[in-house]
């Protein structure tokens, strides 16, 4: 595995780019693109244009070979100014383009990457499934081999991106045994595949997601990525950087409820007196701000795992676990310091709960998570 870098000043110089293009392209807009559950317009040829659609892709195809800490640092401030753009951004970015660059052959990686990074392909993933969520790999889908192509036929569902994506990676079994499964280039236009209603959803409503079917789907040979029953070794190891990619996801969250109950806090009096100096109101601010460092500290250094080049089953695990379950406490903690303000969307800490929520189950349950970490320390200590 190629190992990436992100150096102290690269972390810095990203963080301030994204930070001012949230500030002045994603924040002011958050609460529309939640209202009227869509993407912001033409938002992934501007992200292209900011450089930061392959961050952990290769140089010579628009890439900037940075790694999972400059991944975190850019999807906590996305996900600062509107969480559901960034989940948009996690699907393109760590779902379809890593993924691709990481397993794609040479001839795959010139056909489709620098479209991707420039934002002019837009990617998703297909792996869930309506039967297959938590157990992935019991997905049912299928794909056979006829000639020189695959006939593809199944469903995948709460696909992110699946409503407006032009490519995506869809993850197939291609033979009887558990952990034959197979990775496939899906084009939007190819026959025999479709995209079912878009889905609405509780929070990330500004992230699409819908429901991928293929029903006597054609799929080119050369179209299958690596080789027939390769692709479990290809989710598990994507997985480490998507679950730490949507914990520091829960960071932005976390610290923009931290935020705006600060500034609550400051302005609001009752008894002519700012509300942030009563006890039970600045005790909440204080265990948000607890939280979201610790938090943090646990996010930065499982993706300090993953830019080494070694496996963060662990510690993605915990760091995800940990990460959006503060968030959801802090957002929750965001509402009651405002009160009824924060019960009402005129103001955003209702918008970040909802948010909020899904990172406790996307990417893996915290309940399936927890298991994985028990069973890590199993297998380690069986060795």
């Amino acid at each position: 595995m190629t190992n990436y870098h992100s150096n102290a000043q690269e972390i810095r110089e990203v963080i301030q780019t994204v930070r001012a293009f949230a500030a002045k392209e994603l924040a002011p807009y958050a609460d529309e693109l939640d209202r009227e559950e869509r993407l912001a317009p033409g938002i992934f040829r501007r992200l292209g244009e900011l450089g930061i659609l392959g961050l952990t892709c290769p140089e010579e195809f628009g890439g900037a070979k940075l790694g999972a800490v400059s991944v975190v640092a850019v999807m906590e401030e996305l996900s600062y100014a509107c969480p559901g753009t960034c989940l948009s951004y996690l699907a393109h970015a760590l779902l379809f383009t890593h993924n691709f660059a990481q397993n794609a052959s040479p001839e795959q990686l010139v056909r489709y990457l620098p479209n991707c990074i420039s934002g002019e392909m837009v990617g998703g993933m297909g792996m869930t499934e309506p039967s297959a969520g938590s157990d992935a790999i019991g997905m049912k889908t299928r794909a056979v081999r006829r000639g020189d192509h695959y006939v593809i036929n199944g469903s995948k569902m709460f696909i992110t991106n699946g409503p407006v994506a032009d490519i995506f990676l869809v993850y197939a079994r291609t033979g009887d045994n558990r952990n034959d499964l197979s990775t496939f280039i899906i084009e939007r236009g190819f026959q025999g595949f479709s995209v079912g209603k878009k889905l609405s959803k509780m929070g990330m409503r500004a992230s699409p997601t819908g429901e991928l079917i293929f029903k006597d789907c054609i799929v080119p040979a050369e179209n299958l990525v690596g080789s027939e029953g390769s692709s479990v070794k290809h989710m598990m190891k994507n997985l480490d950087i998507e679950r730490v990619g949507l914990a520091a996801m829960s960071l932005g969250i976390a610290r923009a409820c931290l935020d705006h109950s600060l500034k609550y806090a400051q302005e609001r009096q009752q008894f002519n007196e700012n509300i942030i100096n009563f006890q039970s109101v600045s005790e909440k601010i204080a265990n948000m701000y607890i939280g979201y460092r610790a938090a943090r500290a646990f996010v930065y250094e499982a993706a300090q795992v993953i830019e080494e080049g070694r496996r963060a089953n662990q510690e993605a695990a915990a760091a995800k676990v940990f990460a959006s379950e503060m968030a959801t406490k802090v957002a929750l903690d965001a509402i009651q310091v405002l009160g009824g303000y924060g019960y009402i969307r005129e103001f955003p800490v209702e918008r970040l709960m909802r948010d909020a929520k899904l990172l406790e189950i996307g990417g893996g349950t915290s309940e399936i998570l927890r298991s994985i970490i028990v069973k890590e320390f199993v297998r380690k200590s069986s060795k």
